[in-house]
């Protein structure tokens, strides 16, 4: 049925290609932060596009890898790169996720620095055995005598506008669930760059999930140069002192939006990307809570069993005698992602808003 679908043009080809960047044009976001050096304006699709082209210049042993990615890829993330590294280094993969992930672990056994694309994050699943009991594994059952730390794997997650349920999903609870990965989520076209290079020389293995729905719509300054953001270290946009919220991804736009509608109104929020799902920066999240005394955390991906119950769960143990409400989620429904009721579905900025002042208020 899924190569049905692909093959009936949501999945396939030029066409498919322009449909799905198209989705991608919304209102343009910007987390502005203080760059030094000379720098650049990019997209996020563009910032990650350049990210893999410094990669692949400053390490022989990169290769990337995935479906269509020598054409450029179904959201263009890699334009140009087979016409300057070549066919050897910029690999098009059949339609096998867990196929071209357990290539990627054999690269990456050996030396080799391993980046592959899986082109949406819901097809990601197909590859759990690879990633989950494989990858994250290695050096583990090696006793640290081996291991495929030159892995990362890029996928396109989470709502794009009118993906459905088969390309909207934000998976990163299930792998933050298996030890021996990192699980990490930009939120613009800095820290996608520097969050990827990060990614693609740490010796672990990394799923990065980048939020399609910024590929175009996250534009901002972008040093033109190499440069990497320390993975495990969420990023305080805004200081506060009634309430500490936390998202990841595009998600923190909208927390961010939420965040300034209850200033208004009185609320002192901090607001934090926390950007590394796995491992997270406890820290920055509990000193900020002990601070505040109210924790907001909200994502796309449903409730249950969402990575926010993780959040919560932690603070409470860590921060018991500081909170004065109980820890607020605003995440996406129980349900498969819904097509005709996606603006149902989403945390949106008043649900968040409403969070904030209900929370601010006990």
């Amino acid at each position: 049925v899924r190569h049905k679908m692909r093959a009936a043009g949501f999945l396939h080809g030029a066409r498919r290609a322009r449909h799905l960047c198209s989705l991608c044009h919304r209102r343009r976001f910007t987390t502005a932060v203080e760059i030094a050096g000379e720098t650049q304006k990019m997209t996020m699709v563009a910032a990650i596009n350049d990210a893999l082209r410094v990669a692949l210049r400053t390490d022989p042993a990169a290769v990337v890898f995935g479906e269509d990615v020598a054409f450029g890829g179904v959201f263009r993330a890699s334009m140009n790169l087979v016409e300057e590294f070549g066919p050897e280094r910029v690999l098009n993969m059949p339609i096998n996720e867990q196929g071209l992930v357990g290539f990627g672990i054999g690269m990456a056994a050996v030396g080799g620095t391993a980046i592959a694309e899986v082109q949406f994050a819901d097809y990601i699943f197909p590859a759990m055995d690879q990633i989950c009991n494989e990858a994250a594994k290695f050096r583990y059952r090696s006793g640290n005598e081996f291991d495929v730390g030159g892995l990362t794997i890029r996928a396109p997650a989470s709502a794009v506008g009118h993906g459905g349920h088969y390309h909207s999903q934000s998976p990163e609870a299930y792998f933050a669930h298996t030890p021996g990965l990192k699980v990490v989520y930009p939120r613009d076209a800095y820290t996608a760059k520097g969050l990827l290079l990060a990614s693609i020389r740490d010796k672990n293995p990394v799923i990065f999930f980048e939020p399609k729905i910024l590929y175009r719509a996250s534009v901002g300054q972008v040093p033109v140069g190499d440069y990497e953001l320390p993975l495990g270290k969420a990023d305080i946009l805004t200081a506060g002192k009634d309430i500490t919220c936390v998202a990841w991804g595009a998600q923190v736009h909208v927390m961010t939006k939420a965040c300034a509608r209850a200033e208004a109104d009185g609320i002192s929020c901090e607001a934090i990307d926390l950007a590394t799902i796995a491992p997270w920066d406890m820290h920055t999240i509990r000193t900020s809570v002990k601070k505040t005394g109210r924790l907001l955390v909200t994502h796309e991906a449903p409730l249950t069993g969402g990575f926010a119950g993780e959040i919560a769960a932690t603070i409470q143990d860590e921060c018991f005698d500081y909170l004065e409400a109980p820890i607020a989620r605003v995440t996406g429904a129980d349900t498969p992602f819904p097509l005709a009721f996606e603006k149902l579905y989403l945390p949106d900025e008043l649900k968040v808003y409403d969070a904030i002042v209900r929370t601010a208020n006990y």
